[in-house]
């Protein structure tokens, strides 16, 4: 059926938006840990640019995934108000 297929396709988009969402936390962290092993030993060019990426790429993945993450659940709750 359409459904079933539609719904599978949104079971993998889900997925992909918690890898999204835990690959850009983990980039956060990262960011994080790195300025503050910075801070507490020599602030160098190299931390500031390490620092730099990773909150940029965790921007840039996470942004998309949370918004996916969103869609997904609501699709789910209106279909189960719709009752399919």
């Amino acid at each position: 059926m359409a459904a079933d297929r539609i719904r599978e396709q949104r079971a993998r988009v889900a997925r992909v938006a918690v890898a999204g969402t835990r690959l850009g936390y983990l980039l956060f962290a990262v960011a994080t840990l790195v300025l503050v092993a910075g801070l507490a030993t020599s602030f160098s060019d190299t931390v500031a640019t390490v620092v730099l990426v990773c909150l940029v790429a965790g921007s840039v993945v996470l942004a998309p995934a949370i918004v996916l993450g969103y869609a997904t659940r609501a699709a789910e709750r209106q279909d189960r108000e719709r009752g399919w």
